[in-house]
């Protein structure tokens, strides 16, 4: 569950974190960049992990994103499960012209099932780089069939075009705050009230 903070009179504000999944240059730091700074750069390959993050004021609530850019070369994938711990949302990143970012996908995927129960965090499936849309090797259907397969959102983006990014972003942050209301306790119906009759003076008798 997000950290919930809601001062009385005000609406609640929540902190999730986020984090970026995919092979080496499918261009997940340069999606995060983009969202963040609203700017395009070729960004070297990360190293370990890079972190950002984005407060959203919205009219239902106040969220911080922490967003962990995780790197995708092999050598650190013994140590990525150390990044996701504790996250709310994972971006599994692919480049829509390169398919074997695509299947490298689906292991991620796998990797994550094995850490999470399907309801403890929201997974989007990113197809990144529409602007090379004439190299393209894994098709849009193929990504929203497997995503709909999974259960995960889906979306393709660009991060030098600046397609969808913030859409993506904005739908995981509407997925977490959807949950958030289905786990809310519900008020009881107004006007009733509830007795314990283990505390009160009543007492029964049989027969």
């Amino acid at each position: 569950m997000a950290q919930t903070v809601t001062p009385e009179g005000s609406r609640p504000s929540h902190m999730y974190k986020v984090v970026l999944l995919g092979s080496m240059s499918v261009g997940k730091s340069s999606l995060a960049y983009r969202y963040v700074k609203n700017d395009f750069r070729e960004l070297l390959p990360t190293v370990g992990c890079s972190f950002f993050t984005q407060i959203l004021e919205l009219d239902e609530a106040t969220v911080k994103f922490e967003i962990w850019d995780t790197a995708g070369q092999e050598k650190y994938q013994s140590v990525c499960h150390l990044y996701y711990r504790d996250a709310h949302a994972a971006l599994i990143v692919y480049d829509i012209a390169k398919k074997e970012t695509f299947s490298r996908a689906k292991l991620w995927l796998e990797e994550l099932e094995k850490k999470f129960l399907p309801d403890e965090i929201v997974i989007a499936l990113v197809g990144n780089k529409t602007d090379l849309a004439d190299e393209r090797e894994v098709t849009t259907e193929e990504g929203e069939d497997f995503a709909r397969t999974k259960g995960l959102l889906f979306m393709e983006t660009s991060a030098k075009s600046n397609h969808q990014v913030n859409d993506i972003f904005m739908a995981v942050v509407q997925e977490l705050l959807r949950r958030e209301k289905e786990k809310a306790p519900r008020p009881p119906p107004h006007g009733s009230s509830t007795v314990d009759l283990r505390t009160s003076g009543t007492r029964t008798r049989c027969c």
